[in-house]
């Protein structure tokens, strides 16, 4: 029994990290994709070209190898490691969490931006001339006309993606990030014991499954207002 309390507060410490990675990585990822899918429709073609170019890459790259060169590319390339940096003020746990975490943000902005890109582009082009005859300006067009009809557009697979995230945070122990599997495979090495790798599942399902019944109930709650 102690040796299961002592292995759940372990992993619950990690399950912390797991959360903080997670949180962020929307906070900042869901605005930055908007921003990204807007360029990526630009009529200035070098910048519509630009950021398309880049989303093909992240989006045609594994997130491992985006982790890895965010992470160590500063220390091998220029010979300044982001452990050295004195943002992290010698913290080297922190340093290796926020690069981590600008990793996740470029690839999941990447995602969410050609998300956000498509529900744009589903909306009839008869709603924006319409609201033009209305005398709305482009910017009152696209937030209180367009913008809610996006949200319908995308709320599945905006779900999606973000369950998705969950269990790629796991992938941020390959850059010494302290998260959950971190902890497990830490108990494993030195403790012999297989069963914490599979009790992980178990915080990875709740959560999941939390989740996907906020989403349930969002789309429930805003389907009146579509239906």
């Amino acid at each position: 029994m102690n040796e299961f309390i002592n292995v759940t507060l372990q992993l619950a410490e990690g399950f912390k990290t797991t959360l903080g990675l997670f949180f962020l990585t929307l906070l900042f990822s869901i605005p930055l994709g908007l921003l990204v899918a807007v360029c990526a429709r630009s009529h200035f073609t070098p910048l519509r070209i630009l950021i398309r170019g880049f989303v093909y890459i992240i989006r045609g790259t594994p997130l491992l190898l985006q982790l890895m060169i965010v992470v160590y590319l500063p220390g091998i390339a220029f010979q300044y490691p982001i452990t050295k940096w004195p943002i992290f003020g010698g913290d080297v746990a922190m340093a290796y969490f926020y690069g981590a975490l600008v990793a996740f943000v470029i690839n999941y902005a990447c995602y969410f931006s050609e998300i956000f890109r498509g529900g744009i582009e589903n909306i009839p082009k008869g709603q924006y001339e319409a609201a033009e005859v209305l005398g709305m300006t482009k910017s009152q067009i696209f937030f209180k006309v367009i913008l809610l009809q996006v949200i319908r557009n995308i709320l599945a697979p905006m779900s999606n993606e973000i369950i998705t995230l969950v269990k790629d945070t796991a992938l941020a122990r390959t850059v010494s990030v302290m998260e959950m599997l971190f902890f497990a495979e830490e108990i494993l090495t030195n403790q012999y014991i297989v069963w914490p790798l599979f009790y992980t599942g178990v915080f990875y399902l709740v959560f999941s499954a939390f989740l996907t019944f906020l989403f349930n109930l969002a789309e429930k709650k805003l389907s009146k207002y579509w239906n």
